[in-house]
């Protein structure tokens, strides 16, 4: 499978402070990726560059076959789905969840005289039915509770039929109950053979959906450990990431960590 991500020592440096330090990453077409570190790992800023919204100041990151610096974003972008808080808080709060989908093949926030057929109508319906938030088509997105936004979310960065999914913690902020709900449906999506390729970042392992194949470890913007998740998430290399002595379990697909007893 052909790579869909390859950064090679990609390093970003802003105001003297070096927020990732020679990163490489190579993510194929059919992987399922997890970034988790503690905060100012550098987790945001590396789905910054993947999400072709920030340059290397060092190294060269390739994104969909096109290298950052020669390429026009603004053409790079529309192939790459991004759910993220930043991009939720300008959705305005009076439109309509089906327009809030399907406003994504224009790249807007917020419909105005874009001009949409009837199967873009039909693919955003699809979308919001696979993400079971289909009977809130007609609802405005600012009536929504957050588990809904997060939902509404994914659909419309799935509108475009993506090469490369990007979600910038999508549990943040929902409760239990909420988070086992999206758990569940990014499993389904990442189980199935036709989803793009994913890189996902989290500060929890509990939040990993499952069929989740690749994880990196982040610790002040350099890599703890990388590569297939199993051999990833340890108790070692998350003692190492997060400074704190960790136990990590794994039941049925689903990752759990807690403070190791003395």
């Amino acid at each position: 499978m052909e790579a869909v991500v390859e950064l090679s020592r990609v390093s970003i440096k802003r105001g003297g402070a070096l927020l990732l330090d020679g990163i490489d990453m190579v993510v194929r077409g059919d992987e399922r990726w997890v970034v988790i570190g503690p905060n100012g790992a550098g987790k945001t800023t590396l789905l910054q560059i993947l999400a072709a919204q920030m340059h290397p100041t060092a190294g060269t990151a390739t994104l969909l076959g096109e290298t950052l610096g020669q390429v026009d974003v603004f053409e790079l972008r529309p192939r790459i789905g991004l759910t993220s808080a930043a991009l939720a808080e300008k959705i305005p709060p009076d439109e309509r969840v089906v327009d809030v989908v399907v406003s994504a093949s224009y790249a807007v926030l917020g419909r105005w005289r874009e001009d949409y057929q009837a199967m873009d109508h039909a693919r955003a319906r699809r979308l919001l039915k696979q993400l079971r938030v289909d009977h809130l088509a007609r609802r405005t997105f600012g009536t929504l509770s957050e588990g809904e936004r997060k939902r509404v979310q994914i659909a419309r960065a799935l509108m475009t039929d993506p090469e490369l999914l990007l979600l910038d913690e999508p549990s943040a902020g929902l409760d239990l109950a909420g988070r086992e709900s999206l758990v569940d449906t990014l499993s389904r999506l990442a189980d199935d053979e036709d989803a793009p390729a994913s890189v996902m970042v989290t500060h929890h392992v509990e939040e990993i959906p499952r069929a989740t194949t690749h994880a990196m470890l982040l610790q002040r913007g350099r890599v703890v450990a990388q590569g297939p998740i199993a051999t990833v998430l340890t108790s070692e290399h998350l003692t190492a990431a997060f400074g704190l002595a960790l136990e990590v379990d794994v039941h049925d697909g689903r990752y759990t960590a807690r403070a190791r007893r003395s």
